[in-house]
């Protein structure tokens, strides 16, 4: 059977989105093991993993420029190269300043260029309108199976010989995306297509920042920022202390990712069907909600089990809904800047949950507070969200 141009795509799209994102998730496996090896403060390499997000964010509207202005491909091999480099360092670094700078600074990097921005927007361009929250959620459930797998690869080669090891394993894994990054190539418009047009940077910039729903959305994602960076940093950490399981501390990335799967499919095809602004108002307000069950009833293996399970539903399926209603209020043309910025709003909230998370832990000796404050900012993301609207900017808003 020979597949479409859109279905390699999304098949390319999600190997891409596998490999980088997954690889991405090992730094939370191999933090405590890393950090007990070279006599650091857990706050030390906290504040690498803080690092990457927070580059991640700042350098994704600038690999979303370069994509828009010179191909989505070119962007990518610069990712792809970075996020190696990037790893092989990660690998040597015995110094705080080796780690900041390369799980850090050049991961970060990488996985700007090689992860969802930039591959939502290619498969965005590649889809008409009535199927691209389906497209999107399709390539993002399937790109999430990388952190079912490679977190558990990682915890078995840390716990067998080393945290070393294991991240130049991880570096390896890289290394197939560049069969896969040939394949994002966005099909050429058929003849009755209509060309959508480029708008300049300055013009583009005043048009979205002068837009309430899209600083909506952005204020939105900041908090989905800093409940997942939080939780793949310190989650592993986290029930390897109430549980006494290392094993199972790495099995909650897995158990998450592989729930993942199936919320950020469901979500993304209910994206076509509903109002995508209440789908995020949901997620956000189930997240609060199931962080809240979880922090008051004991930790058991049993409990970690059922809540990664159901915080894996609600995890990423954010990412389909919130990359559609970007293009649905600016056209797919300038989608990989525009989400770009959304995603720097995301980004800086992992800055903060990753690093704070760190920081409370090692003045207080436990999370008791962050996951208080990830209760707080579920509710406020889930107000937030209700008065967003997907209509195209200078269309008319329906009454």
């Amino acid at each position: 059977m020979r597949l479409s141009p859109t279905a390699i795509i999304i098949l390319a799209g999600s190997a891409v989105i596998a490999l980088s994102f997954g690889v991405r998730s090992v730094f939370g496996v191999v933090l405590d093991p890393l950090s007990t090896d070279l006599g650091w403060a857990r706050e030390t390499f906290s504040l690498s993993i803080a690092i990457q997000n927070m580059v991640w964010g700042l350098a994704q509207p600038a690999f979303g420029l370069i994509a828009d202005r010179f191909g989505d491909r070119r962007a990518i091999w610069l990712g792809f190269f970075v996020y190696v480099a990037g790893m092989l360092l990660a690998t040597l670094g015995f110094a705080p300043w080796m780690q900041h700078l390369g799980a850090g600074v050049l991961v970060g990097m990488g996985v700007a260029g090689t992860a969802f921005g930039l591959v939502l927007a290619v498969v965005g361009r590649a889809v008409p309108d009535e199927k691209r929250s389906m497209a999107l959620g399709t390539t993002a459930a399937l790109g999430a199976l990388g952190q079912m797998v490679l977190p558990l690869v990682a915890s078995w080669l840390t716990g067998a010989y080393g945290w070393q090891t294991a991240l130049f394993a991880m570096t390896l894994v890289l290394l197939p995306m560049a069969a896969f990054i040939p394949l994002l190539k966005t099909p050429e418009p058929g003849p009755d297509a209509v060309p959508e047009p480029a708008l300049p940077f300055k013009a583009m910039m005043a048009q979205a920042f002068g837009h309430s729903s899209y600083l909506l959305l952005m204020s939105g994602f900041f908090v989905c920022g800093f409940h997942v960076a939080f939780m793949t940093a310190h989650f592993p950490a986290y029930v390897t202390e109430v549980c006494g399981s290392v094993t199972l501390g790495a099995a909650t990335l897995s158990i998450i990712g592989l729930a993942n799967v199936m919320g950020t499919f469901v979500f993304g095809a209910l994206g076509a069907r509903y109002p995508k602004p209440y789908l995020l108002s949901m997620i956000y307000a189930l997240r609060a909600v199931v962080i809240t069950i979880f922090v008051l009833i004991p930790p058991t293996p049993i409990t970690v089990v059922v809540f990664s399970m159901v915080i894996g539903v609600i995890w990423l399926s954010t990412v389909p809904l919130t990359s559609a209603l970007v293009a649905s209020m600016f056209g797919p043309k300038n989608m990989a800047t525009l989400y770009g910025f959304v995603f720097l709003s995301h980004q800086i909230g992992s800055f903060l949950g990753v690093w704070m998370g760190g920081r409370v832990y090692d003045l207080t000796g436990s999370y008791d507070v962050m996951w208080w404050i990830a209760v707080a900012l579920g509710v406020a993301s889930a107000i937030v969200h209700l008065p967003v609207r997907e209509t195209r900017v200078g269309a008319p808003v329906p009454a």
